[in-house]
């Protein structure tokens, strides 16, 4: 009899997802809707992939939220995306934390609002004990930016700019890197995310728009990492 393929829970699963959420203003135009439909669209999808990876004990989840670029978005999106993060903050906070989920926020919030930097900031307090799922949003984050504040915070330790230096003083530093990275919607690009962070991360690229990426659509991506064989530059087993 020939053997059943193995589980996702028998197979080498990845400690740390990283996912650009990509296709939500498509998504909406395709329905000839308004993006900010979209966006919410988007917001249930990121629900239904952070309870995936917490069910199958993914360790950390890093989701690009809000790119340093997106600020050069028409105001009022930008605007309605902000009304949108502070909603949605407020209203999956305690779901979170009972699953002893812990929320990381990375990137720059100095021009976010006060009211949804505050939200961040007592939503990263609150689950700071969590011992579960690690939840990490990108929010206003850029990778040259991450390169760039480490490196000004080593200069002004009168530290060298050495790779073990610079890994030390980056927003993840405390972080495995990613293992793998999801993008949606069809495009074949990191878009400035996690750029240190991701040197030896699987790639994995699905058509499929954000707000319809699902808990199955995650299992494709988990089972395809599951087959790839990662070396870091070292000759392949078979060699």
């Amino acid at each position: 009899m020939s053997r059943e393929p193995p589980t996702l829970e028998e197979q080498r699963l990845p400690r740390h997802v990283a996912v650009v959420m990509d296709g939500n203003g498509r998504w909406a135009r395709q329905r000839h809707k308004a993006r900010a439909l979209g966006h919410r669209a988007g917001v249930s999808a990121a629900r239904r992939i952070v309870r995936a990876c917490h069910s199958h004990k993914v360790e950390v989840l890093t989701l690009f939220a809000f790119s340093q670029e997106n600020w050069q978005r028409p105001p009022l999106e930008v605007r309605l995306l902000m009304e949108l993060f502070v909603r949605t903050l407020g209203r999956e906070i305690d779901s979170l934390h009972q699953n002893r989920v812990r929320i990381r926020f990375i990137g720059d919030h100095s021009d976010f609002p006060e009211s949804l930097r505050e939200l961040m900031r007592n939503a990263e307090f609150r689950t700071a004990a969590n011992d579960g799922l690690v939840l990490v949003v990108a929010a206003g984050y850029g990778g040259q930016w991450d390169i760039a504040q480490a490196a000004r915070k080593l200069c002004a330790e009168g530290l060298d700019l050495s790779p073990a230096n610079i890994e030390s003083r980056l927003v993840t530093a405390d972080l495995p890197h990613p293992d793998l990275l999801i993008r949606t919607g069809g495009e074949k690009r990191i878009s400035n995310f996690l750029l240190w962070q991701l040197a030896y991360s699987e790639l994995y690229f699905s058509d499929v728009l954000w707000p319809d990426f699902d808990a199955a659509e995650l299992e494709r991506a988990l089972h395809w990492y599951a087959g790839r064989e990662r070396r870091f530059g070292r000759v392949p087993e078979s060699a």
